[in-house]
Parts: structure tokens; sequence; C-alpha cells
């Protein structure tokens, strides 16, 4: 039983690195800045000290009563680039410093400098990470590699960063674990001294009442 949710986690670190190496496609409305719908954002998750390059290519161009503007950010507050104004294509490119998700943000805000007839920019995004972050041509050169020996060291990397995934999700799941035995304790404990509580309060109420009543001589 243990063998499926293995498989099953396997398989989704493999679908999101096959979605990872996929470009997507998307519109942003030009609005106030102020509004949701001028503003869209990407979340993607990265463990610490991982190789990161985030590639947007915008259509329209500076000046054309459009501002588009990119902001990315972790969890944790670490900011990693900021580009204002841009148009066509912008690469950041940085190293994460936490275990955390992380978010691509677009905002397009109208300028009023000009009459805008379509207020939309088309935007491709495409997020790079790890060892598909690299520049593995550039590495084939330096170090004179054959095609074969490049192809075997990226999925190298791959499979290493499988194994980094699968046992931070391990850790994760040992500690999610931890916590809910020690919270199903507090509870159990919790219970057990509610119910003496109980049959402590009843046992007084009826001596309570028992002297009650002889006092008056009722019983």
């Amino acid at each position: 039983m243990a063998r499926i949710p293995l498989l099953q986690r396997v398989c989704s670190i493999l679908l999101l690195l096959a979605v990872g190496a996929t470009a997507l496609k998307f519109e942003i409305q030009a609005g106030s800045g102020h509004d949701a719908k001028s503003r869209r954002c990407i979340r993607n998750f990265v463990q610490k000290d991982q190789l990161v390059v985030v590639t947007a290519i915008s259509d329209g161009y500076r000046g054309d009563g459009m501002q588009l503007s990119m902001h990315i950010t972790d969890a944790t507050g670490n900011e990693y680039g900021k580009p204002r104004d841009f148009a066509g294509e912008q690469r950041v490119v940085f190293t994460s410093h936490a275990d955390a998700p992380f978010d691509v943000c677009f905002e397009n805000v109208l300028t009023g400098s000009r009459y805008v007839d379509r207020p939309f920019r088309s935007i491709e995004l495409d997020v790079d990470i790890g060892a598909d972050a690299k520049d593995w041509a550039a590495i084939q050169a330096a170090e004179k590699l054959k095609p074969v020996e490049t192809e075997l060291r990226r999925i190298e990397e791959l499979v290493a960063e499988i194994v980094n995934e699968m046992e931070y999700l391990r850790l994760r799941e040992q500690k999610l674990r931890d916590t809910n035995e020690s919270t199903n304790s507090r509870v159990k404990w919790f219970g057990f001294a509610t119910t003496f509580l109980l049959i402590a309060l009843w046992v007084w109420q009826i001596m309570y009442l028992r002297a009650y009543f002889r006092s008056k001589h009722l019983i």
C-alpha cells in the first residue's frame, strides 16, 4: 500500500517537470493598476539554492499607452527582480534563498499618454528551474563534452533533483505525521480531563443536593 503514494508522487514530479518545460501563454488586460484584471500572478515552487531562469516575452512596444511590469517574490519575502515598463523579451536569473513557492506577477497599467484600441498585452512565460535552467550548450562547449555525455549529465541532474524533492516530501510528511500524532494525544488527554471533570461535578452535585435535602428534612 505504501508504494502507491510513492508512485503518485514520482508521476506528479515528472508531470511538473514536463509542464515546466512548456511556455505558458496568456493575455493581461490593461487597467488603472488598482483592479484585479490588470494583474496576474503565476506560482511555482523551488528548493533552496536552485537556479531559476524566468523568461517573459511580450508583444507591443514601450510607449504604446500601456506599461507592463513584472515582480518576482517568494513566500518568505525575498525579492528576485522587478523590471518595469518592458516589451519584447525580459529575462530574470536568480538563485533561490529558501524552500518556498515564488510568484511571478505581471501588472499592465494604462499610462494615458495615447489612445489604446486594444488594451491587452500577450505574454509568453517560460520558467526553468534547476537542470533545465542551465545553458547546456555552453557547458558542452566549455567542457568539450559529446552530445550524449551532455544529455546524460542533464538527466543525472534531473534525477538528483527528483531524489531531493522526494526527500523533502518525506521530511514534510514525517513532520506532519508527528504534528498529527501530537495533536491526537493532546485531544485524547483533554477528553479524559473533561470527562473526569464532568464526573467530579456530577458527584459533587449529588452530594450537595443530598446534604441540602437532609438539612431541610426532606429525606
